[in-house]
């Protein structure tokens, strides 16, 4: 979920840290002398996760600390993690898959080691409230712990999507999906990313239906008002793809991820040209979304993952991780020590309210899954 940034940006920032140039997009991380008084320590712990998507100090951090060095690898979308765990013997220890679909189809597949929590005390760290919303696609919570989370909306250029919609309210997807307001949005650049799963349940619950359903004629309703925006749409694409071009004026409006505008947000400052980057939380709901820490059930190093899973969940380095990538994290104790104008932007964190109207997606059934796929599908299309 660019998250999803390229591996090179990731790289760099490592080499900032001290640990040594990696080829390709795997970092590999020279660890100090291994420390036999930590578990796992002298091993090597086999890393996959998102692009630029963790704050490099926490992996030298937790090298120095334990001794257990790290190799680390990069996706930038969730089939490419799904293709590498399907061939089996992936040779991974700690993946981070999407809570829907990824994360819930591994779990139903026996594809994750169940976490020990004797071994994870920092679990009692999580925020109790969101570990429930995700018991969804985790009955027990028995896979995985929350690594970071967000919200799906829309991204503006508030200059240009004032000038064009001077009297239109920016707080709904009322803004993109009523067809007049995109008529007069296509010149300045609308762009969706694509996944269905993401975007239909979204357009679901914008037009008053259960983001959810399974019914036929709720899915229609959502493709319908897609398809009447279809023509004023300039891009389909993939999310990561979106942040850059939001950020330089490519497009106006982009329906993503909340941490690929929040980013898209913070290069806009940097590169001081008056451009103002917004997010939009419906205010119909949003939907929430969560990327899991688990284990592969064939995972050559369990111990040293559930050692890397306790680091992670400690309030420090989870703070140094929100810092860095700007997406909230699930540690409540951590908050105080997030630097102030992110812990306070409720883009990034959002307030209870906002929070008590978004939903979470569920899983379907397999003929549900090929119906939305079709449904999306003629989306893309245009017909």
């Amino acid at each position: 979920m660019l998250r999803r940034m390229l591996a090179a940006t990731f790289c760099a920032a490592l080499a900032v840290t001290t640990l040594p140039p990696a080829a390709s997009a795997q970092v590999q991380a020279q660890a100090p002398a291994p420390n036999a008084a930590q578990p796992g320590a002298g091993t090597t712990l086999n890393v996959y996760n998102w692009s630029d998507y963790i704050d490099p100090y926490a992996v030298s951090r937790f090298q120095q600390e334990t001794g257990i060095r790290i190799r680390y690898d990069v996706y930038d979308s969730l089939e490419t993690l799904e293709g590498k765990l399907s061939a089996g013997r992936s040779g991974y220890d700690i993946i981070v898959p999407t809570s829907e679909p990824t994360f819930a189809r591994l779990v139903r597949a026996g594809a994750l080691l169940p976490l020990d929590r004797a071994r994870i005390p920092n679990w009692t760290n999580q925020d109790p409230a969101l570990l429930q919303r995700v018991a969804s696609s985790d009955p027990g919570n028995r896979f995985g712990a929350i690594y970071l989370y967000g919200t799906v909306g829309l991204g503006i250029r508030v200059d240009r999507v004032r000038a064009a919609l001077p009297d239109v309210p920016l707080d709904s997807l009322d803004v993109l999906m009523q067809p007049e307001n995109a008529r007069r949005l296509a010149r300045c650049g609308i762009a969706v990313m694509d996944s269905a799963i993401d975007v239909l349940p979204s357009v679901l619950r914008w037009r008053g239906r259960d983001p959810n359903s399974t019914d036929a004629a709720d899915l229609r309703a959502a493709e319908e008002a897609l398809l009447a925006i279809r023509p004023h749409v300039r891009a389909i694409i993939a999310s990561g793809n979106i942040m850059d071009a939001l950020a330089t004026g490519e497009y106006c409006v982009a329906l993503t991820y909340s941490g690929d505008v929040i980013q898209a947000q913070a290069r806009a400052r940097e590169a001081a040209r008056g451009v103002e980057i917004g997010y939009i939380q419906p205010k119909e709901g949003a939907q929430l979304w969560f990327d899991m820490l688990a284990i592969p059930a064939d995972a050559p190093n369990p111990e040293a993952a559930q050692a890397f899973i306790n680091f992670v969940l400690r309030p420090d380095v989870m703070a140094g991780i929100t810092n860095h990538v700007r997406y909230p994290n699930a540690i409540p104790t951590a908050t105080p020590l997030v630097n102030e104008a992110v812990r306070n932007d409720p883009n990034v964190y959002p307030t209870p309210e906002m929070l008590g109207r978004t939903f979470v997606a569920t899983q379907l059934s397999a003929q549900a899954e090929r119906a939305r796929s079709r449904s999306w599908n003629r989306f893309r299309a245009g017909r």
